[in-house]
């Protein structure tokens, strides 16, 4: 059975959307070698749909040359979620339709290993809402932008999660990895 492994980065805000914040911070080698542990265990990689579109021309075009990162995101079967289809294509690729909490839980049984999930707020939101998150990998740094949308939104029910681990790099960034409570 597989595990949804969830990374995020986000300011002290709650602010996801548009990650060109963390551009002044710098990516310091240690955070590499955590987001290179949580992928190198990766088996699939599920996105929405907006994430899926911005991703797949940022992506497919680059090499390992360009980012040692790139075989992971071209060659790893990627799962997208959305009511409509794609705008574009990119190899490896499956449409799932619209968000189907059951259809997850099947993935979920059919994938040893990790699913890996970056960005795709509105899918993560549903998928923490349905407890079908074991790690929620949010990487956060030392500033406020006080707009943007938020990785949690008001409204969402009361969830309670579990520390599992942590780091703090040199860039003043904290890596919290939390699963849920009582797990």
């Amino acid at each position: 059975m597989g595990t949804i492994a969830v990374h995020e980065f986000v300011s002290l805000d709650g602010t996801y959307e548009d990650p060109s914040f963390t551009f002044e911070f710098g990516f310091d080698p240690q955070m590499g070698e955590t987001l290179a542990a949580i992928t190198g265990a990766a088996k699939a990689i599920l996105l929405g749909r907006r994430t899926f579109e911005m991703f797949a021309p940022a992506w497919s075009t680059r090499t390992v040359e360009d980012d040692p990162g790139a075989p992971f995101f071209n060659d790893t079967v990627k799962y997208v979620v959305g009511a409509r289809e794609p705008q574009v294509e990119w190899a490896n690729s499956v449409s799932l339709g619209a968000y189907d909490p059951d259809r997850i839980r099947a993935l979920k049984d059919e994938i040893d290993g990790i699913v890996y999930i970056s960005g795709s707020g509105t899918l993560v939101r549903a998928l923490l809402a349905d407890g079908l998150v074991d790690d929620l990998h949010l990487f956060v740094y030392p500033v406020t932008l006080g707009k943007g949308e938020k990785l949690f939104t008001e409204g969402l029910d009361v969830t309670k999660f579990a520390l599992k681990g942590h780091d703090v790099y040199a860039n003043g960034v904290v890596h919290l990895d939390y699963g849920p409570a009582g797990s």
